[in-house]
């Protein structure tokens, strides 16, 4: 009785149209990271008026000598001149929280090796060393 219950229902249900693209959609994740500024910020015009700043995050893992730190590039694109200053302003060595858009690139350098990135915008950087940081800052 379910299954006849079950087929009635499935066919008297509405189909939904989809739409499909002729590129793929490219991977897009969300990543967490609370470490130290390894460089101060630089910052880099991309187009006209449009700046990025760019800085290196290091989170360390692991006892004694068994101690190891990964290295992570992230890029804010600041909305306003006050975010700007804010991210400009951050010494090297702060402690960090960035919440960021992470793809990971494929591409052959060139000397024909296969090679891959970790790409970071972040959305949200807070300074975790007693100051006040901005929200959504990407």
């Amino acid at each position: 009785m379910f299954a006849r219950t079950f087929r009635a229902a499935a066919a008297s249900a509405p189909t939904a149209t989809r739409a499909f693209s002729s590129t793929p959609r490219p991977a897009l994740a969300r990543m967490s990271i609370v470490g130290r500024l390894g460089t101060a910020p630089e910052e880099i015009v991309v187009s006209g008026d449009r700046t990025l700043v760019r800085y290196n995050v290091g989170t360390s893992h692991g006892r004694g000598e068994n101690e190891k730190t990964s290295w992570f590039r992230v890029a804010n694109f600041p909305t306003s001149e006050k975010q700007k200053e804010y991210l400009m302003s951050i010494p090297k060595g702060a402690l960090v929280f960035v919440d960021a858009d992470a793809r990971m690139e494929s591409y052959t350098d060139a000397e024909g090796n296969k090679k891959s990135n970790l790409s970071l915008i972040a959305s949200k950087l807070d300074v975790e060393d007693g100051e006040e940081g901005i929200g959504d800052t990407g």
